[in-house]
C-alpha cells in the first residue's frame, strides 16, 4: 500500500480541490501559489514533491511548453478507498474487520453502504453501470 507523507498529502489536496472545481491540470507554480497562504515553501520544493508524486504514480504529468502540468491519477475518494482496502488486507480476519467497521459507522453512512450494495447487486452481469 503506497502512502503519502504530510507534504505530499498537502500537495495532493491542492490538486484534488482543483479537480473538484473543474479546473485544468496544475503547474508547479499553480500549486506553489495555492500553498503560499498556508505554507512557506520554496518553489523548488513544490517541484520536487510533484516529481516524486508522479514517480509514485499518484500524478499524471504532461508537458506544456517548458512546464509540466499535473493531475491526480485517482480521486481523493479512490485514494481513501485504496487505503481502507490496504488496512483490511492487514487483518487476519477480513470478515470480522468488516463487521467491526460497519458497527462503527453512522446511520447515514449505513444508508450509503446499503445503496452502494443495492447498486452493485442490481447490475446485470457483464453490463457497465450507468454513468
Amino acid at each position: 500500500m503506497k502512502g503519502l507523507g504530510e507534504l505530499e498529502r498537502t500537495v495532493m489536496e491542492v490538486l484534488w480541490a482543483r479537480e473538484d472545481a473543474g479546473l485544468a491540470a496544475a503547474t508547479a507554480r499553480d500549486v506553489s501559489r495555492a500553498l503560499a497562504g498556508d505554507r512557506d515553501l520554496a518553489h523548488t520544493t513544490v517541484m520536487t514533491v510533484l516529481d516524486r508524486l508522479a514517480k509514485k504514480d499518484f500524478l499524471q504529468r504532461e508537458r506544456d511548453g517548458r512546464a509540466w502540468r499535473y493531475r491526480p491519477v485517482e480521486s481523493r475518494e479512490g485514494y481513501v478507498a485504496e487505503l481502507m482496502l490496504g488496512a483490511l488486507n492487514e487483518t487476519g480476519d477480513r470478515d470480522a474487520a468488516l463487521a467491526h467497521f460497519v458497527k462503527s459507522v453512522s446511520r447515514d453512512e449505513i444508508d450509503v453502504i446499503r445503496q452502494a450494495l443495492a447498486d452493485l447487486t442490481s447490475r446485470t452481469p457483464g453490463k457497465e453501470p450507468p454513468a
